[in-house]
């Protein structure tokens, strides 16, 4: 685009040097008022150059000022998405951690009550071993008196 209008540019700079060169060379055969228009409508024709100038440069700058502005935002979509995900591994970790935890209590308090069973039970089994091993030593002392 910039390019089209330098070539644009330098076309209607040449037709100026033209203009006027070829007005210089009339002017000795024609009346001044002929060069003076000519010299005019070059005038118009470099201020219009000028102006046109100014057009496509304003118009390159909105172009990078907002392509500056796109990727500015996209920029922030990805650092938002970042924070989003770093979000979310930090919750997923602490509800494994909170997981881990329950399950090792859980563990725990199992084996607890696993190990008070089997020692009531070791402690009735040996209570009655005991209650029927003295009835017997009763009953045999019974057996031996009479």
């Amino acid at each position: 685009m910039v390019h089209d209008a330098l070539d644009v540019i330098i076309i209607i700079i040449f037709d100026i040097i033209i203009i006027i060169y070829s007005s210089s060379k009339i002017s000795s055969s024609s009346s001044s008022s002929i060069v003076v228009v000519k010299v005019v409508v070059a005038v118009v024709v470099v201020v219009v150059v000028v102006v046109v100038v100014v057009v496509v440069v304003a118009v390159v700058v909105v172009e990078v000022v907002t392509a500056v502005v796109e990727v500015v935002g996209a920029v922030i979509g990805v650092v938002r998405a970042v924070v989003v995900l770093a979000v979310v591994v930090v919750v997923v970790v602490v509800v494994l951690v909170e997981v881990v935890i329950v399950v090792v209590v859980v563990i725990v308090v199992v084996l607890i009550v696993v190990v008070v069973v089997v020692v009531v039970v070791v402690v009735v089994v040996v209570v009655v071993v005991v209650v029927v091993v003295v009835e017997v030593v009763v009953v045999l002392a019974v057996v031996v008196v009479v």
